[in-house]
């Protein structure tokens, strides 16, 4: 009777150490299933990410050699133009312009993406007048707008005379805007309208908004939106111009100034995209270079 319970009690320690161990080897090869498959998606988007990495190339390569040409030749156009036709020669400057705006619209971006990927940024805080960096951001683009017959808007929610005063980082600032109202130009219909309302929030942060009235982003392309080198419109010969740097630079910029980003858009109506910024608790009363007349009055500045 002992041997029998003995052989009972082997039998069962053997069966229980048999199904431990298959319990074992089936969660072992759950867990090289579930690497296998972390794996193939990695490798996927590492494929991805190479695939675009190379369109990108083509892409800026291509807007930046075009331009480069047609300023070549354009200036040699005006060296060979008669004296007297001076219209012409005004055209083809226009041109000129043109091209070297967005050539260096491109070479910022093209920089700031490099800074961002060797860790290099930091903030460079100074006081900020609001009203001016966003006036003469405007200005700036004024021929870009009279090209697609663009109604310009720019709005001080809180109203009065006096300008917004605000302690961030100008150059940044001024990058981040300058993506925000090249796609709003761009991404425009002929005609519409650009609006850029601004304002200090009730917790004292700044909001900036920019409104287009163009082809606007669908539900499924928002998320994808600030992958870099990723563009919604991938054809290197695309009409709209751009590398699918510019929001990327955004997001780091603004997650540098602690600050975010918000987006509404509806496919064909249009885009708002909004940033929110909290003002720097780094006391430097500096003023950024962009707007400080209003601060100097009638005295000259050398």
């Amino acid at each position: 009777m002992e041997n029998i319970q003995a052989q009972n009690l082997s039998d069962a320690v053997l069966l229980s150490e048999i199904s431990a161990r298959i319990e074992k080897y089936r969660a072992a090869v759950e867990n090289l299933n579930s690497l296998n498959k972390q794996l193939l998606e990695l490798n996927q988007k590492l494929t991805e990410s190479e695939a675009m990495k190379s369109h990108f190339i083509s892409n800026i390569t291509n807007e930046i050699i075009n331009p480069f040409a047609s300023i070549l030749g354009l200036s040699k156009s005006i060296v060979e133009c008669p004296e007297s036709d001076v219209a012409r020669m005004k055209r083809m400057a226009s041109m000129i312009h043109g091209e070297a705006f967005n050539l260096d619209f491109q070479f910022k971006n093209i920089f700031a993406a490099a800074e961002i990927e060797a860790g290099e940024i930091q903030p460079n805080i100074s006081v900020v007048n609001i009203d001016e960096l966003l006036a003469s951001l405007l200005g700036q683009y004024s021929r870009e707008l009279e090209r697609k017959s663009l109604t310009k808007v720019l709005k001080n929610l809180e109203g009065g005379d006096q300008p917004i005063l605000f302690r961030t980082d100008s150059d940044k600032l001024t990058v981040i805007m300058s993506n925000l109202l090249c796609n709003a130009i761009n991404f425009n219909r002929k005609g519409k309208k650009v609006e850029i309302d601004f304002g200090r929030n009730e917790f004292g942060e700044l909001e900036i908004s920019v409104t287009d009235e163009g082809i606007g982003i669908s539900e499924e392309h928002l998320n994808v939106i600030y992958d870099r080198f990723k563009r919604l419109d991938n054809g290197i010969n695309s009409i709209n111009r751009g590398h699918g740097l510019g929001l990327s630079i955004n997001k780091a910029y603004i997650d540098l100034l602690n600050g975010r980003m918000e987006v509404k858009s509806k496919e064909n109506e249009g885009s708002t995209f909004t940033i929110i910024i909290p003002e720097s608790a780094q006391q430097n009363n500096d003023y950024s270079e962009e707007g400080n007349e209003v601060f100097f009055g009638e005295e000259e500045i050398f």
